[in-house]
C-alpha cells in the first residue's frame, strides 16, 4: 500500500509547478554533496537475471580484486569478457559460477545486487520523506568525493567510511544509516566488496528514484583504516564560489559538472542533528527532475531567521530551504549559464548528470576493465 501511496504522489510531484505551494511531508532526508540523503523510486517487479546473450556475456577482463568476506575470500577473475555496452535484462544469464575455489560474479548476480537493493527501498519506506533512496546517493557521493587528483588518494575504491576517523567525518554525519541499510543485502552477496556495493547502491538510488539509467562497472576493493582520508575534502556549504571550484577542482570536475552533480540536491533533506541545516529543497525530495534548477531561478529566496547556521528559504511556502553554496550557483555567471540550461530542458540535466556520476563514482579506481565494459541495469520500473 505504501508503494502506491509513493507512486501517485511522485505523479503528482512531477505535474507540480516548481514554484507550487504543495508542500513535501515533513519527515527528514538529504542527498548527496555537502551532507545530506538521497532517495527511492517507482518500481512493479524485479529483472530476474542479466540478459543479452544467452551465455550472459557480463564478466570483466582480468579482474584480480580480492575482497574480504563470510568465512573466505573471493576472487574475481575474468572468464568470458563483458560484451560492449551491456544493458542488464531479463534474460537467460545463469548467474554465477564456482570454479577451482573461485566466485567468478557475471552481469546476472550484480543485477540480482541491484534488485536486492530496490526490493528493500520498496519496503524499507520509513526513512525521511518515505525512502533511503537520497541517504544511499550520499553515501556513494560522499564516498567518492575524496578523491584527490594529485596525490591519487580517496575516492570510492577502499569503503574506507567504514573505519573511524573518517566515519565520524561531520559532513559524514547519518550515513551509518545508509552503511547498514544495505548490511543484508551485503550478506546476500558476500562476494561482493564494500566499495563496489556502496556506488552500486547509489545507481540504484538515482534509477529508482526515476533519475538516468547510470552505467557502472565493478572492481573496487576495499581497503583497511590506514587509507581513510583526512577531513576537509568533502565541500563546506557555508561557503561560496571559490571553495567549491576548489574542492571539485581537486577531483578534476569543471564549472558545468559542478552545476551538474548539484542537480543532486533536488533529491532529501537537511537535518539540524548532521549538517545543522534543516529541510528539503523541493517538493519532490524522492524524485529525480530538474526542479532544484528551477526553483533557484524561479523562487524568490530570504534569509531564514531562526537559531541555525545560515540558510535561505522560499517566500512563496517557507517549507524549502537553499544552502549558501546552491545560491552561488545563480549570483556567479559561469555556473548560472549551465543553470538556465538545466532548468530548461530536464534531458540535457539527465544526460550530463549520468556523465558526471559515472565519472564521480570512479574517481581513482584501478580497474583492469576498460570503459567500454560498463553495464547498464534494468530499474523496477522501466517497461
Amino acid at each position: 500500500m505504501a508503494s502506491l501511496a509513493r507512486t501517485a504522489n511522485r505523479a503528482a510531484f512531477r505535474s507540480t509547478p516548481a514554484t507550487s505551494a504543495f508542500k513535501a511531508s515533513r519527515r527528514s532526508s538529504v542527498p548527496f554533496t555537502l551532507s545530506r540523503n538521497p532517495v527511492q523510486p517507482v518500481r512493479r517487479g524485479y529483472a530476474s537475471s542479466s540478459g543479452g546473450s544467452s551465455s550472459g556475456g557480463a564478466l570483466f577482463w582480468g579482474l584480480g580484486l580480492v575482497a574480504a568476506g563470510g568465512a573466505g575470500y573471493y576472487a574475481f577473475v575474468a572468464e568470458d569478457g563483458l560484451r560492449l555496452g551491456a544493458t542488464v535484462k531479463d534474460g537467460s544469464a545463469s548467474g554465477s559460477f564456482a570454479k577451482g575455489g573461485v566466485t567468478v560474479p557475471k552481469a546476472a548476480d550484480y543485477q540480482q545486487v541491484y534488485n536486492a537493493i530496490a526490493k528493500l527501498l520498496e519496503e524499507k519506506d520509513e526513512y525521511d520523506d518515505g525512502s533511503y533512496g537520497p541517504v544511499l546517493l550520499r553515501l556513494a557521493w560522499h564516498a567518492s568525493g575524496t578523491y584527490d587528483a594529485l596525490t591519487k588518494t580517496g575516492g570510492s575504491n577502499g569503503a574506507t567510511m567504514r573505519f573511524a576517523p573518517e566515519g565520524d567525518h561531520g559532513a559524514n554525519a547519518g550515513l551509518k544509516a545508509a552503511r547498514d541499510f544495505l548490511e543484508p543485502v551485503k550478506t546476500q552477496f558476500p562476494w561482493i566488496s564494500y566499495s563496489d556495493l556502496w556506488t552500486l547502491a547509489g545507481v540504484a538510488a538515482i534509477q529508482e528514484m526515476q533519475g538516468p539509467a547510470i552505467p557502472w562497472r565493478p572492481g573496487r576493493a576495499d581497503a583497511d583504516a590506514a587509507m581513510c582520508t583526512p577531513d576537509g575534502r568533502l565541500p563546506d556549504a557555508s561557503k561560496e564560489q571559490t571553495h567549491l571550484r576548489a574542492i571539485f577542482g581537486r577531483m578534476g570536475f569543471d564549472d558545468r559538472e559542478i552545476v551538474a552533480l548539484s542537480g543532486a540536491h533536488a533529491l532529501g533533506r537537511c537535518h539540524t542533528d548532521r549538517s545543522g541545516y534543516d529541510g528539503p529543497w523541493t517538493f519532490s525530495p524522492t524524485v529525480l527532475t530538474n526542479d532544484y534548477y528551477k526553483l533557484l531561478l524561479e523562487e524568490k529566496w530570504n534569509w531564514k531567521k531562526w537559531n541555525g547556521p545560515k540558510q535561505y528559504e522560499d517566500k512563496t511556502t517557507k517549507t524549502l530551504m537553499m544552502l549558501p553554496t546552491d545560491m552561488v550557483l545563480i549570483k556567479d555567471a559561469a555556473f548560472k549559464k549551465h543553470v538556465d540550461r538545466y532548468a530548461r530542458d530536464n534531458e540535457a540535466f539527465f544526460g550530463d548528470f549520468r556523465d558526471v556520476i559515472v565519472k564521480l563514482f570512479e574517481l581513482g579506481v584501478p580497474f583492469k576493465s576498460s570503459e567500454a565494459d560498463r553495464m547498464t541495469f534494468r530499474s523496477t520500473h522501466a517497461d
